[in-house]
């Protein structure tokens, strides 16, 4: 039997984001630098921002989006709050430390830009070509404006500039489980199936969130904490504030972040689809505060979705 889709909307908030393409010589090494410059960026609670895979392009991925040097590639998204005042400092101050300490040091990769009709961009190859101390050099090499960097293994090629935009991060899904292997494979099969669709990130490990929060604790230095009121293992101790359904022993909850709305709506149908039909799964359900943390609503129900 089917599980059932609560009525109701995920969150989301405005977000700028930046995109970078990575190239490599094969998918061993394309795989080392996306886990490299995405690793402890799976939330802006305390990490410098949430980045992810969007997905492999070229050779061995969608070769509708060909990498400018023929080889596989990989397209990397850089999401930070637009709510910080520091918004803009904050995620190239992101992107930069994330390529040139992990894209710069993979060998055989290379950085290329994906929002070239942006209008707003980060002079990143620049900053990153200082490593070059003096060596590096502009040149222009598949038809791309780079900057080249002499390294001990050959060269590094980035690009002169990274496009950044507007965007949007927070959509999710709740995946209420009669059994914790319920729960989980469910939330795998709807993180693998909104990864295809081109234009979001899932920056949680494989995608899924094992301890979705909440905005606020009771401690002053903490700007978020443990749901406890979906916790199983608190039901007893809360009483009649759990809110956790009688036969749920699990939840998992993924994260959707995206370029735009439709986006992450088309991402959000396809998890639905993909994990409604788990064994042992009761429920799929998503987080919102009411339009307190963003205006940008994904219903679970697609007759509910306002169109855009």
């Amino acid at each position: 039997m089917p599980a059932k889709i609560d009525d109701t909307y995920a969150e989301a908030f405005r977000s700028l984001y930046a995109e970078i393409l990575i190239t490599a010589r094969d998918s061993r090494w394309l795989k080392e630098a996306v886990q490299a410059c995405t690793g402890n960026a799976s939330s802006t609670i305390l990490c410098d921002c949430e980045a992810g895979l969007d997905r492999l392009v070229g050779p061995g991925g969608d070769e509708s989006y060909p990498t400018p040097d023929g080889r596989p590639g990989a397209i990397v998204q850089f999401h930070v709050p637009r709510f910080r005042k520091d918004r803009v400092e904050a995620l190239e101050r992101s992107v930069l430390v994330r390529v040139s300490q992990n894209v710069l040091t993979c060998p055989t990769a290379s950085c290329f830009n994906v929002l070239s009709d942006s209008e707003t961009y980060f002079k990143m190859g620049r900053k990153v070509a200082f490593f070059g101390d003096g060596y590096q050099f502009r040149d222009e090499r598949f038809g791309r404006k780079v900057w080249v960097v002499p390294i001990l293994s050959g060269e590094f090629i980035i690009e002169r500039r990274i496009g950044y935009r507007e965007g949007l991060m927070g959509g999710n899904l709740w995946f209420f489980g009669k059994t914790a292997d319920g729960a989980l494979e469910a939330a795998d099969r709807a993180a693998q199936a909104a990864s295809t669709i081109a234009g979001v990130s899932l920056p949680f490990p494989g995608g899924v969130a094992a301890s979705g929060s909440k905005a606020g604790s009771r401690y002053s230095f903490s700007i978020a904490s443990t749901y406890a009121e979906y916790c199983p293992t608190l039901r007893e101790k809360l009483g009649e504030k759990s809110r956790l359904p009688a036969d749920v022993v699990s939840v998992q909850e993924i994260i959707i972040n995206g370029r735009d709305l439709n986006t992450i709506i088309q991402a959000t149908r396809a998890a639905i689809a993909a994990a409604q039909d788990t064994k042992d799964l009761l429920t799929i359900s998503a987080g919102n505060y009411n339009g307190r943390l963003g205006k940008s609503f994904i219903y679970l129900n697609p007759e509910r979705q306002p169109a855009n």
